[in-house]
């Protein structure tokens, strides 16, 4: 697609990178979350090979919601909702975008309370809740990187 063609769609070519570099990180962060829904949902336990706590903490009250739903599984909708997002702005849809920054927002939120959950009440790590949370921190640079870029050139 052409520069001309990025214009007449509300997409250029540095937003394109800033949509495909937070649609491929979102990837990574639901393969993670439905990796462990699988596990979860087949009652395997999960190979924790950097921290030794992931059992301590998939096997917590905390790592279910109502009717037995894994924290997991909403983890992934939240990422493929953020991989669709993205992956719309990248197609110049500015609404899709304008979406990003509030569910990123809420998902940096959560993040930082299944953190203190897994410091302070289970006194466990598990490196995939960890690769989690690194990638919603990533996800939060990411969009808010782009929301400045793009105010700082409204105002020049």
């Amino acid at each position: 697609m052409s520069t001309e063609a990025f214009e007449k769609s509300g997409a250029r070519p540095r937003g394109l990178w800033w949509d495909a570099a937070t649609a491929l990180v979102a990837l990574v962060g639901l393969t993670d979350a439905a990796y462990l829904t699988v596990e979860h949902m087949t009652g395997r336990s999960v190979r924790c090979m950097i921290v030794s706590g992931c059992d301590e903490v998939l096997q917590s009250s905390y790592a279910t919601l109502a009717a037995g739903i894994p924290v997991a599984a909403v983890g992934a909708l939240a990422y493929f909702a953020v991989f669709s997002l993205a992956t719309l702005a990248a197609f110049g849809y500015g609404g899709a975008r304008r979406l990003l920054a509030p569910l990123v927002a809420v998902m940096f939120l959560a993040t930082l309370w299944f953190f203190y959950l897994q410091a302070f009440r289970i006194h466990a790590f598990c490196a995939y809740c960890l690769l989690s949370a690194a990638v919603t921190t990533t996800l939060t640079l990411l969009v808010f990187a782009r929301r400045l870029t793009d105010s700082e050139k409204r105002l020049s």
